[in-house]
């Protein structure tokens, strides 16, 4: 359960702890999610009255956002101090806590679903599975959302390729179904979504990924100019403001 996500543990522990640095530079560049996404993450408690979900490694607020935006009353838990900052900037009415996925700061049978923000495969999942099952209520949910590029169309798939670096993972784990004994087997879906994006502001989003965080100044460099050059040499990115291609993949299960 712990190597959910696969890949070296220490570089995965660099990787996960890479993002408050660039916590505004996250905030202004990553993409949020789609409210048929959140939608269907929250689908098996959609009828109890006044539902309460957390937003567990909450970031910024990307996904706390869009939880809002369905009408639902959410709090939010971070362990990065700069990240959780900028979480409480920005939605104030949050309510925001130090905690982190296998140490959760709420008690027993506390919320109706736990949802989860481009997150899930940093979590060591022996720990955090029974953390989660423990702060839901009978017959809640858990879901996990991650953005993907739309690899299916070419120059999508060249971008993916081209940016990966010596440290990508070499598999994505949004791609596989967790599986745990607390909660019913994990269902899965997909949904479309674009960003907004210019040949800069998507070199910026990429630039926020932990792949492209933690290696040398050097390789950085090298990596977002590629990048950048490539953009700027099609015809569907290199002539101002397009639409970035996404798939945002969520699984959910219910727990027992």
């Amino acid at each position: 359960m712990t190597e959910w996500g696969g890949d070296d543990s220490d570089l995965r522990a660099r990787r996960a702890s890479s993002f408050g640095a660039e916590s505004e530079t996250y905030d202004e560049h990553r993409p949020d999610y789609p409210i048929t996404a959140v939608r269907w993450a929250l689908e098996p408690v959609v009828d109890r009255t006044g539902p309460e979900v957390l937003d567990l490694g909450a970031g910024t607020g990307k996904l706390t956002g869009v939880v809002l935006a369905a009408g639902v009353r959410v709090r939010a838990v971070e362990p990065d101090a700069a990240m959780r900052a900028t979480l409480r900037q920005r939605y104030p009415e949050v309510p925001t806590l130090v905690g982190t996925a296998e140490s959760i700061p709420l008690p027993d049978d506390s919320v109706d679903a736990v949802v989860v923000g481009q997150a899930l495969h940093w979590f060591n999942l022996s720990l955090a599975f029974p953390e989660i099952a423990r702060v839901l209520r009978p017959g809640g949910v858990v879901a996990a959302l991650w953005n993907a590029n739309d690899i299916s169309i070419e120059w999508v798939a060249e971008l993916d390729r081209i940016s990966r670096t010596r440290v990508s993972f070499e598999h994505r784990p949004e791609h596989e179904l967790p599986a745990h004994p607390l909660f019913r087997p994990f269902e899965r879906n997909g949904f479309p979504h674009s960003h907004r994006r210019t040949v800069e502001s998507l070199t910026a989003t990429i630039g926020t990924h932990s792949h492209t965080l933690v290696i040398s100044a050097a390789e950085r460099t090298e990596v977002l100019e590629r990048i950048r050059s490539f953009l700027r040499g099609r015809p569907e990115t290199g002539t101002g403001e397009f639409e970035m291609p996404l798939r945002t993949k969520v699984i959910r299960a219910v727990v027992n």
